[in-house]
């Protein structure tokens, strides 16, 4: 098999893989004690070559996205500087401070007479009114655009009808908002074009508002009637809301409400922020201002979630680097917003950066219901808290208590219909629901990537007081360089599938009749884990070596006599054979010449990438493998008993992640040196997984493996507790178990100080993890179907760019 030249994709027949797949998939996983994979895979193909991914044309859309990244673009706000444009000159009162905003107040009106986005969603009627209302109100303000006053009027009386539509997206303090501008325009002598009922409504509403609230939650409250203030005018406590100004002078970074704080305070501060703000926008504003930390760490995210995060390393690191020194800094923008913080934390988290979850404990239930977020029951930012606390490492008990409420939060919110603010409700609910169905320690990168491709919403309005756009958090270049790079390390993957299956067919391994034929389990859970091009070689290790730890299992389990199974042992042991070679039998003669010439050419290509020779650490692992399950036979012939703990050493080797994981590392880019994989830090990485792993079996595969005569975990335990526990209590020890060894590999996994393991090496581990919680969420594995449609998301149709823009 060649190692280093370019593999342009062929043209795959992938209606005939759909159909290949599902009829392998179609039989329940039926997980053993070793490692819960299955599925024949008989096609032959050329043997597949290292893949360059230069070979597509992504340039110009990655040289786009860079640009997103390096810039935060936003739309401007009709409504907001609406606000800003009625503000009088410190001098001259009679005359607006800022001229030009008003003057691009009359530039900017639409052709149907309204002000606001172009080409807005049907839903945003509101929005429009709220927007065309305020931007009438500032000229009538300075006896300007008499024009643009009337047509203006006659778009509010034609869409008038929507003010009391259910179907229509509501804006943050809508009611409040447009009832205080309507009685604003009377103040003016201005004469809206408002049906009593169509005004009485929303005055009804806005009363109900500004008088509930007061059993529950004060200070959510406060901050929300404070971030509306602009609706309440002069029967706002002014002087309260001044506590919610920001160092940048701002209140809320909202531009609307600062305005009006400086028209009733003359406050410097606000008087900065304002200025400062048009020196960097022009005649216009944003609705909310700085959104840069937000948006980039949004576009961080929505990259590593399309799987085309490898083509903007550099633009990532830079950006989590930046925002880790505003995390250490205390930076506002970050600290004062839930969502952002949450995201912050969980992404520098996760790339290994040393943050604290002690910040996050400020957004326990009763503190987060008892904010502004909490007032106006936000699930997005009671999402990103959720995403967040499943970053937890063991004695985190603020994250459990966080992931515990936040996800009954969301399931409630389900139910009741959730509020999505700054979001149309119908683009965010799939996240909700992905987020709930798949938990980040059972998902897998390549899924990941296909729900996200699948569900991204190329729409990037995003809705506070007023409708905003930011071309960093949705866009379309985004969605073409994620499909076009998924169809194109597609076509790999199923070249490897292909030349997988001429493998199987050529080391006879399809001739052992006891053995389970489990090619596109193993290969799926390669696939799935680590799609990048440039990872084919661990991909191939791994599924080969998923292959035959399933063979070998079967061998020792149902397979072999005990005179074969020693046989097999003592040939690896020996491993240099000669024609004078004695086999026991045919199955033992293929199984072993089927690991030599595997274990040897993994040792060949290793060595072309680490420099060093690696073959006897392979075959040393797959020499622990073999003694371990020796010595499982061995308790099963003569019927022992052993000690829990006697058993869990020798178990979660004999689990079989040992060959799969281990020799993959050789091939994930790090240089691995003798020192490191005999390291304490490397054996304990291995352990903990195993051990999860096989826990994972045992609970799961308890009912199975007792009818079949098997020793388990969970078995063994309740023997040596002596009856004291139940199977039920039993079952749920040992889930406490995994969630700490979980919760353990994960901080192994991520944390930096004192690490000799390079953190791609340590993926790995990680990846096995998450491969086993997805496929043991169920008892004793996946339903069929549910394996068809996982597979399918990895190796199925393409996904076409044009029925996603529908």
């Amino acid at each position: 098999m060649r190692s280093s030249s370019v593999c342009r994709p062929r043209t795959i027949n992938n209606h005939s893989h759909r159909k290949l797949l599902a009829s392998a998939m179609s039989s329940s996983p039926n997980f053993s004690a070793t490692s819960p994979y299955s599925a024949t895979m008989k096609r032959a193909s050329k043997p597949v070559t290292e893949a360059n991914p230069s070979t597509l044309n992504f340039d110009g859309s990655k040289e786009r996205v860079k640009k997103m990244l390096d810039k935060v673009e936003l739309s401007v706000s009709s409504y907001d500087t609406a606000w800003v444009a009625m503000i009088p000159s410190l001098n001259s009162p009679e005359r607006p401070c800022f001229p030009h905003c008003v003057k691009w107040i009359m530039d900017n009106q639409l052709s149907d007479g309204s002000w606001g986005l172009s080409h807005q969603h049907r839903f945003l009627v509101k929005d429009k009114l709220s927007s065309t209302l305020a931007c009438i109100l500032a000229l009538k303000l300075w006896n300007m655009g008499e024009q643009q006053i009337n047509k203006g009027l006659e778009f509010i009386e034609s869409n008038s009808a929507s003010l009391t539509d259910a179907n229509q997206h509501t804006p943050i303090g809508f009611n409040i908002i447009f009832s205080g501008m309507v009685e604003y325009a009377k103040e003016l002598n201005l004469s809206l074009p408002l049906e009593l009922r169509e005004t009485g409504v929303v005055l009804l509403k806005r009363d109900l508002e500004l008088r509930s609230g007061f059993d529950g939650n004060l200070e959510g409250r406060k901050a929300y009637l404070a971030y509306v203030s602009e609706g309440i005018r002069k029967s706002q406590n002014w002087d309260m809301i001044m506590k919610y100004q920001r160092k940048n002078g701002s209140l809320f970074n909202s531009p609307s409400t600062t305005a009006a704080a400086f028209i009733q305070l003359h406050d410097d501060r606000c008087f900065h922020y304002l200025c400062s703000l048009l020196d960097k926008s022009g005649n216009a504003v944003p609705t909310t201002y700085p959104l840069d930390d937000y948006a980039r760490l949004c576009m961080v995210d929505t990259l590593i979630r399309l799987g085309i995060d490898r083509h903007f390393r550099e633009e990532i690191k830079f950006v989590l680097d930046e925002t880790y020194q505003y995390w250490l800094q205390g930076e506002e923008d970050i600290f004062l917003d839930v969502a952002t913080c949450a995201m912050a934390f969980r992404l520098l988290r996760a790339n290994g950066y040393d943050v604290s979850s002690d910040v996050l404990s400020r957004f326990s239930e009763d503190q987060f219901l008892n904010s502004y977020q909490g007032y106006l029951r936000d699930t997005g930012a009671a999402l990103e808290l959720y995403k967040a606390s499943q970053m937890l490492y063991p004695s985190e008990l603020h994250l459990e208590k966080q992931l515990s409420w936040t996800s009954q939060f969301l399931e409630q919110g389900i139910l009741n219909g959730s509020n999505y603010v700054g979001r149309l409700n119908q683009y965010a609910i799939t996240e909700v629901h992905d987020a709930l169905k798949f938990p980040q320690h059972a998902d897998l990168d390549r899924l990941v990537n296909r729900r996200s491709i699948e569900h991204y919403n190329v729409d990037n309005t995003r809705i506070l007081k007023t409708s905003f756009r930011c071309s960093s958090i949705g866009n379309k270049d985004h969605l073409k360089l994620a499909v076009e790079d998924f169809n194109f390390v597609q076509s790999i993957q199923l070249e490897e599938l292909e030349y997988l299956g001429r493998w199987v067919v050529e080391n006879r391994l399809d001739k052992l009749k006891f053995a389970r034929q489990k090619l596109a389990y193993c290969y799926f859970s390669a696939a799935a884990s680590m799609p990048a091009p440039e990872l084919s070689s661990a991909r191939i290790s791994w599924a080969k070596n998923g292959v035959l730890t399933t063979v070998v299992d079967d061998f020792f389990d149902v397979g072999g006599t005990e005179e074969e199974l020693l046989n097999l042992v003592q040939l690896i042991e020996k491993w240099d054979v000669d024609e004078n070679t004695v086999f026991c039998s045919k199955e033992v003669e293929i199984i072993f010449h089927a690991l030599h010439s595997t274990i040897s050419e993994i040792g060949n290509k290793a060595f072309k990438c680490q420099g060093r020779d690696v073959m006897s650490h392979v075959a040393d692992v797959w020499l622990d493998l073999l003694k371990s399950m020796f010595q499982e036979a061995q308790w099963t012939s003569k019927k022992s008993v052993p000690t829990l703990v006697e058993y869990m050493e020798n178990a979660y080797v004999s689990f079989a992640l040992g060959p799969i994981v281990l020799p993959a590392l050789y091939f994930v880019g790090p240089k691995l040196s003798e020192e490191v994989v005999s390291s304490p830090e490397f054996h304990d990485l291995f352990k903990v997984m195993s051990t999860c792993g096989r826990l994972l079996n045992d609970w799961r595969g308890f009912q199975r493996e007792s009818n079949e005569g098997k020793l388990n975990a969970v078995s063994l335990q309740m023997i040596h507790d002596s009856g004291d526990l139940t199977k039920e209590q039993t079952v749920e020890k040992l889930k406490g178990v995994i969630e700490q060894e979980t919760k353990k590999l994960l901080k192994m996994v991520l944390q930096e100080k004192d690490s000799m393991v390079p953190r791609p090496c340590k993926d790995m581990f990680w990846k096995m993890i998450r491969v086993l919680h997805l496929f043991y969420r169920k008892d004793d594995g996946f339903t069929s179907n549910e394996m068809i449609d996982v597979a399918n998301a990895v190796f199925g149709e393409p996904i076409n760019l044009d029925d996603l823009l529908v």
